[in-house]
C-alpha cells in the first residue's frame, strides 16, 4: 500500500532529501501535500513534479502568485498558518514529514497528532519548546513519533527489540561544527559565511548556523530527553568530527549500541517512513578502512556555552526551554544579518533566559506567551 505523506517545510533541505526518496521508492510513497513558508518557486516546481492534492504556502502575500503559477494544475492552493494546521488532518494522510524550521512547526505537529497521523519529526523544536505537552498528546491518541534527526534516527535503531532492558546513558554524538578547533580569540571575529561551511552535513542555514554554535546539539539532548524518556543528566554529548558514528545507546550491563553509516539525511528520513521495514537503496556507503580511525572528544563548554545554556533550561523545566529556543531564533537571525557578534549570542539568551517570567507548568496558551515575551526581551539586547 502507498503511504501518503503531508511534507511541512517541502522546499527545505529534509523536505527535499523526503522528495528525493520518494523518487526513489514511488510505488511506497506518494506525495499528497506539500507546504512551505516562501519558497514559491520550488513549491511550483515541487506541485508540478509529484501532482499533489493540496498545495499551502505559509506567506498569505504569496497566494495569488501561486494559484496563478498552478492554475492548470488539479491540486488545491491554500495559504497562512491556519491552513497548514488544517492540512495535516485530511484523511487521505498517513504520515506527516514534520520539517518546518523552527517554532513555527509546533501548531501543525500538535493538529496531527490530534489527528492520529504518524509523525516523521525533523523539527526538533517542537519538542524543545513543549515536549510534555507533545509526549502527553502522543500518548492520548496513540500518535507514533518517529525522529527523523539522524542522532536521534540512531538512538531509535539502537533500541529497537531492547524494549525490557534500561538505559544506563546514551551517547549523542556532534560533529563539532567548523569551528572544532578554533580558539575564543578566533571565534569573536567569525562571519556567518564561515559558519555556514559546515564540514560533513548539507543542511539549512538556520539549523547549520545552531550547529556551529552547539546548539543544535542542545536542542537534541532536551529532544532525547522527550523521545527516548531518559534525564538529561544521563544523556552525553560526545564530538567526533567524522560524522560516521550518529549516536550510540549503553546499557546498564554496560554495552553499548551504535548506528553508523555515511552522512546522509536520506538514510534516517527512508527509515522513519518505511519503519519497521528497512527498503534497499543506493545511498552511500561508509567505508570503513578509508576512514582508518574514528574519534571522540568531550565538548568544549567555554568556547560553546549554548550546550550548557540547553543542560540549564531542561533542569529549569517548565517554559525555559521555550525560552531558549526563542531567544535563539532571534540571534541566528541577527547573526545571519550581522547584527550581532557570533560570541553575543549565547549572551544574549543566558540574558533572556534570567528576565522572561518563569512558569513552572505551562499550557499550550503560555508557551505562545513566553515565545512572544522571550522574542521581545532577545530583539531588544541585540547591540
Amino acid at each position: 500500500m502507498v503511504k501518503q505523506l503531508c511534507i511541512l517545510g517541502s522546499t527545505g533541505s529534509i523536505g527535499m532529501q523526503t522528495l528525493d526518496v520518494v523518487r526513489a521508492c514511488p510505488e511506497r510513497f506518494g506525495v499528497y501535500a506539500i507546504c512551505a513558508h516562501r519558497s514559491i518557486d520550488k513549491l511550483i516546481a515541487q506541485a508540478r513534479e509529484f501532482k499533489p492534492e493540496v498545495v499551502c504556502i505559509a506567506d498569505e502575500s504569496l497566494y495569488e502568485p501561486l494559484c496563478e503559477a498552478l492554475k492548470d494544475q488539479e491540486c488545491k492552493v491554500w495559504a497562512g498558518a491556519d491552513s497548514i494546521a488544517e492540512v495535516v488532518t485530511m484523511p487521505s494522510i498517513d504520515i506527516v514529514v514534520a520539517a518546518m524550521v523552527g517554532y513555527a512547526g509546533l501548531r501543525p505537529t500538535i493538529e496531527a497528532i490530534k489527528a492520529g497521523k504518524t509523525i516523521a519529526l525533523a523539527n526538533k523544536e517542537t519538542l524543545v519548546v513543549a515536549g510534555e505537552i507533545i509526549c502527553d498528546l502522543a500518548l492520548r491518541h496513540h500518535t507514533p513519533i518517529l525522529p527523523v534527526d539522524s542522532e536521534h534516527s540512531a538512538i531509535f535503531q539502537s533500541l529497537v527489540g531492547e524494549d525490557r532492558n534500561e538505559i544506563e546513558k546514551i551517547l549523542l554524538t556532534a560533529s563539532g561544527g567548523p569551528f572544532r578547533t578554533y580558539s575564543l580569540e578566533q571565534m569573536r571575529s567569525v562571519t556567518a559565511a564561515d559558519a555556514l561551511k559546515h564540514p560533513n552535513w548539507d543542511m539549512g542555514a538556520k539549523i547549520t548556523i545552531d550547529s556551529a554554535s552547539m546548539m543544535n546539539k542542545g536542542f537534541e539532548v532536551i529532544e532525547a530527553k522527550w523521545l527516548f524518556g531518559v534525564p538529561v543528566e544521563r544523556i552525553q554529548v560526545l564530538v567526533h568530527p567524522q560524522s560516521i558514528v550518529h549516536s550510540a545507546v549503553q546499557f546498564t550491563d554496560g554495552a553499548i549500541k551504535a548506528q553508523l553509516g555515511a552522512p546522509d539525511m536520506r538514510l534516517p528520513i527512508q527509515y522513519a517512513l518505511s519503519f519497521p521495514e528497512r527498503l534497499t537503496a543506493d545511498f552511500p556507503r561508509a567505508d570503513l578502512f578509508s576512514l582508518g580511525a574514528l574519534t571522540f572528544e568531550e565538548p568544549d563548554l567555554e568556547r560553546f556555552p549554548n550546550l550548557a545554556l540547553a543542560y540549564e533550561a531542561m533542569r529549569r523545566g517548565g517554559n525555559m526551554p521555550c525560552v531558549l529556543n526563542a531567544a535563539n531564533e532571534v540571534v541566528n537571525l541577527a547573526f545571519r544579518e550581522a547584527r550581532c557578534g557570533f560570541l553575543q549570542m549565547s549572551d544574549i539568551i543566558a540574558r533572556t533566559m534570567d528576565r522572561t517570567a518563569y512558569i513552572a507548568k505551562p499550557t499550550y496558551e503560555d508557551y505562545v506567551a513566553t515565545d512572544a515575551e522571550a522574542r521581545k526581551i532577545a530583539n531588544s539586547l541585540i547591540p
